[in-house]
C-alpha cells in the first residue's frame, strides 16, 4: 500500500513580510494539521520595505541579510519552510526566468492550495507582479510539454490574500477564515519583524475585524467564542463540489 501524499500549501509572497501580515494564520494552520507549507519569497523588501534600515546607516547587503533572518525566523515560527529568490524590489521585475522558476517549485511541491497577493494593488506594484508570475508559473506546469522536471501539474484552487489597502485593490473577499487558534502565533511571527514593526498592530486590528465578521457570517449555531480572529481571502478559480455548504 503506498501512504497518503502530504497536503502541501504554498505562498507566493512578494517581499519578506508579506506572507507573515496576509497569510500567517492560514501557515500555521496548516503546520498544525501536519501539511507541508512552503513560502517562497521573490525578494527581501530590502529597497521599499526595511525604511528603518536604511535610516541607519545599513548597506543594501546588510539590509538583505537582516530581512533574510526576520523571514526565516517568522517562517520557523508559523511552521513553514522559506525559499528566496533574491529577485529584487521596487521594482520587482517580470521575467521568464522567474516564471520558470517557480513552475519548478510547483512541480516539486504539487501544492494542494496556492496563496498569493491580489491582481490589483496601485500603492505597490511589485504585489501584482508577483501575482502574475504566480498565476503564469500555475498554466506552465499544468502543461505537459512543458520542460521542467516533475509532472504536470493539477488544479489547484487559488487564493488571494488580503492586501493592505483593500479598498483601493478591488479586494471583496469571499473567504473568511478562522485563525484563533493561530493567531498568538502568527503574532510572534509578525513580531519577528522589526524592520516593520508599524505594522504588528495594524494587522492585529484587521485580524479582530475580520474575526468580528467571521462569527456574523457564520451563524447563532456555531458557538465561536466572542474573541475570535479571522484571515480575509479571495477565490479565483469556482470551488469544485457536490454538496452546497
Amino acid at each position: 500500500m503506498t501512504s497518503a501524499k502530504t497536503r502541501t500549501l504554498l505562498v507566493i509572497s512578494a517581499h519578506a513580510g508579506d506572507f507573515v501580515w496576509r497569510a500567517g494564520g492560514a501557515i500555521a494552520l496548516a503546520a498544525d494539521r501536519g501539511e507541508r507549507a512552503k513560502v517562497v519569497c521573490l525578494s527581501f523588501g530590502e529597497r521599499g520595505e526595511s525604511a528603518k534600515a536604511w535610516r541607519a546607516g545599513r548597506t543594501l547587503d546588510e539590509i538583505k541579510a537582516i530581512r533574510r533572518e526576520e523571514a526565516q525566523n517568522a517562517a520557523a515560527t508559523l511552521g513553514a519552510e522559506i525559499e528566496f529568490f533574491d529577485a529584487g524590489d521596487y521594482p520587482l521585475v517580470e521575467s521568464p526566468e522567474l516564471v520558470d522558476r517557480l513552475v519548478r517549485v510547483y512541480r516539486e511541491l504539487e501544492p494542494d492550495v496556492v496563496l498569493t497577493h491580489p491582481p490589483a494593488d496601485p500603492y505597490n506594484g511589485d504585489h501584482p507582479a508577483a501575482a502574475r508570475m504566480a498565476l503564469q508559473a500555475r498554466v506552465l506546469a499544468q502543461a505537459a510539454g512543458y520542460d521542467a522536471p516533475g509532472e504536470p501539474l493539477g488544479a489547484p484552487p487559488v487564493f488571494f490574500f488580503e492586501p493592505h489597502q483593500p479598498e483601493q485593490c478591488d479586494f471583496k473577499p469571499d473567504v473568511l477564515l478562522d485563525i484563533t487558534p493561530a493567531f498568538d502565533r502568527k503574532r510572534k511571527a509578525m513580531e519577528c519583524l522589526p524592520a516593520q514593526q508599524h505594522m504588528w498592530d495594524y494587522y492585529t486590528d484587521l485580524a479582530k475585524r475580520r474575526g468580528v465578521q467571521l462569527r456574523r457570517n457564520a451563524g447563532p449555531n456555531l458557538g465561536l467564542p466572542h474573541y475570535t480572529m479571522g484571515e480575509a481571502y479571495m477565490r479565483l478559480y469556482p470551488q469544485v463540489t457536490d454538496v452546497l455548504a
